[in-house]
């Protein structure tokens, strides 16, 4: 037995911390498999107002459809529908102004169940052209410079706080050198005609910028969603396949109480919460991977409304 227990003890570790391991590993898979939700709100527009989309939309309006698309490209986000939002800016009656503040932001994101919204301001969006001439053997020879400035400020809110997590300014300049260049002053024709153009590319840039400051702040947010309703031992939530849940993932369900407020700031710092139970999926393709349906691993008499959140 002296020998034995040792023995018993060490494989006993073993087990645990191989056990201890893999639901580690698994957790820290879950949370990256699972989608962030993100809202963009059309930018504003600070220039000249002299261009336009080949769709006639304007230069903030047009930024801000690039960044929608390149973030639903990286298939990394739940990327809110812009009708979506519109639908509750107008509902909410926050958008009349055109302006977004942090906090109406906040508002529209929890209505929409968005982890991070998204907004800003076009400042620079246009072309400079500058010549230089000289002579070669009596002949006149001039070289064309055309540059392209694209320069926006960007704000990036946690809707659970209305905290302004970060605000940046993005600039990107593109240049070109010919004897045969042309300043357009105009709009563009066709999206092959913008995207050719050196706006266009400088756009691109900026935009692939804000896609790195997206990819830096949405690991710092909690993700979470809603119970839709309990039926017949099931509980149904709001973020499925889509979100990249997976059947066999779990979650803790918390319901939310009094809200607490920094007393100097206004800002939100949370809420009083109490954890109803946990739950497990069994079908993350209801309405076409939108919901998912979970079984009751623990408690009871879960709500809607309720959070779920990744342990």
């Amino acid at each position: 037995m002296k020998i034995r227990l040792p023995l018993v003890s060490l494989l006993l570790c073993c087990v645990l911390i191989t056990t201890f391991q893999t639901y580690a590993f698994d957790n820290n898979t879950q949370k990256k498999r699972i989608k962030k939700r993100i809202a963009v709100f059309v930018f504003e527009d600070k220039t000249d107002r002299s261009y336009f989309w080949w769709n006639r939309k304007g230069v903030g309006e047009g930024v801000s459809d690039m960044l929608i698309t390149e973030l639903v490209k990286t298939n990394k986000y739940r990327v809110i529908e812009r009708s979506e939002l519109d639908a509750i800016l107008q509902e909410q009656d926050l958008g009349t102004s055109g302006i977004v503040t942090a906090e109406s932001a906040a508002k529209v994101g929890k209505v929409l169940g968005v982890e991070l919204a998204v907004m800003g301001a076009v400042t620079e969006f246009g072309y400079k052209k500058s010549s230089t001439g000289g002579s070669f053997k009596g002949f006149g020879v001039g070289v064309s410079s055309q540059s392209a400035t694209v320069g926006m400020d960007l704000r990036m809110v946690n809707t659970t706080t209305a905290e302004i997590l970060s605000a940046e300014n993005v600039r990107s300049e593109k240049s070109a050198k010919g004897v045969d260049l042309d300043t357009r002053d105009l709009d563009f024709s066709s999206q092959k005609e913008f995207d050719e153009s050196l706006v266009g590319k400088a756009a691109r840039d900026a935009v692939e910028d804000i896609i790195k400051m997206i990819g830096k702040q949405a690991p710092k947010l909690t993700w979470q969603a809603k119970v839709v309703m309990e039926k017949s031992g099931s509980v149904f939530i709001n973020a499925g396949a889509n979100s990249g849940i997976e059947s066999g993932d779990v979650f803790a369900v918390y319901r939310e109480g009094e809200e607490l407020k920094d007393p100097d700031t206004g800002l939100l710092l949370g809420s009083i919460e109490k954890k109803v139970g946990e739950i497990k999926v069994v079908n993350a393709g209801i309405g076409e991977g939108k919901a998912a349906q979970c079984s009751i691993t623990s408690g009871s008499g879960f709500q809607r409304g309720d959070i779920v959140r990744m342990e």
